[in-house]
């Protein structure tokens, strides 16, 4: 089968048939890493997300943890799930519609308001510095999960809302094409044309929503995200930076 994208240099590709999950085999499989690798399975056993979030994975969605060592400190490590945002955003286009798709802050991407992607950062390191990061994407392809809890936005998935979804071996390519391009242009502009390209495509910018932090809720006007990637809310009491929180809208 051919790819639409080609596969980007310097980057290895491991597939697995079945793991627990993609995040924690990168994990085991980092210290013995030698450049950028994206691990995929066709199948986790026991999937999670953020805040330990777990769910049944249904058969045909697509998963896989992107394994780097970027060099720096953790907040610009952080700033990966924008690029990993913009990635999946411009991948998903290929097989939907274009307008029907929105980055959600902090690390989702929506379908007709739905979630159908969701991404996970984890990594290690001493001293300040990150030793390896780990971008795991989780994508409903073909089914919607049913997850163990409500997460505030109904799960959709590409070919449930008539979308036609690529098989996995292509989307892989072409999502580790476009995310080797977002990093080109971080390593040489920094996060500014990245977050400029996100907020194109943000959901309910410019509108209320509500951020629940582990203080309480916020609710007021999505201004915009900082240059540190936190949310900038306009309250009742003022502006507000968020560096942490679940959005509801």
């Amino acid at each position: 089968m051919t790819d639409l994208l080609p596969w980007p240099g310097g980057h290895g590709r491991i597939v697995l048939s079945e793991v627990d999950s993609t995040m924690a085999e990168a994990a085991r499989r980092a210290p013995t890493l030698d450049r950028p690798t994206w691990i995929m399975a066709l199948r986790q056993t026991t999937p999670r997300g953020r805040r330990g979030r777990t769910w049944n994975e249904p058969k045909g969605n697509f998963a896989a943890t992107l394994v780097m060592k970027p060099g720096g400190n953790a907040a610009s490590a952080a700033l990966r799930s924008f690029l990993a945002a913009n990635a999946l955003f411009e991948t998903l286009a290929l097989q939907t519609e274009r307008d029907a798709l929105a980055t959600k802050w902090p690390n989702d991407v929506l379908l007709n308001g739905g979630k159908v992607a969701g991404i996970l950062l984890e990594s290690t390191g001493q001293g300040g510095r990150i030793d390896w990061l780990s971008i795991g994407i989780g994508v409903n392809l073909r089914g919607v999960p049913r997850l163990t809890e409500d997460s505030g936005f109904p799960p959709v998935s590409v070919a449930g809302e008539g979308g036609h979804p690529m098989p996995r071996d292509e989307f892989l390519s072409s999502l580790a094409s476009n995310m080797a391009t977002e990093e080109a242009l971080f390593q040489r502009f920094g996060f500014g044309p990245i977050r400029e390209r996100w907020l194109e495509h943000a959901a309910k910018l410019g509108e209320q929503i509500t951020a629940r932090t582990s203080r309480g809720d916020l609710t007021g006007m999505f201004e915009t995200v900082d240059e540190a990637g936190q949310l900038v809310l306009t309250t009742a009491k003022g502006r507000v930076t968020i560096p942490a929180a679940d959005v509801y809208f």
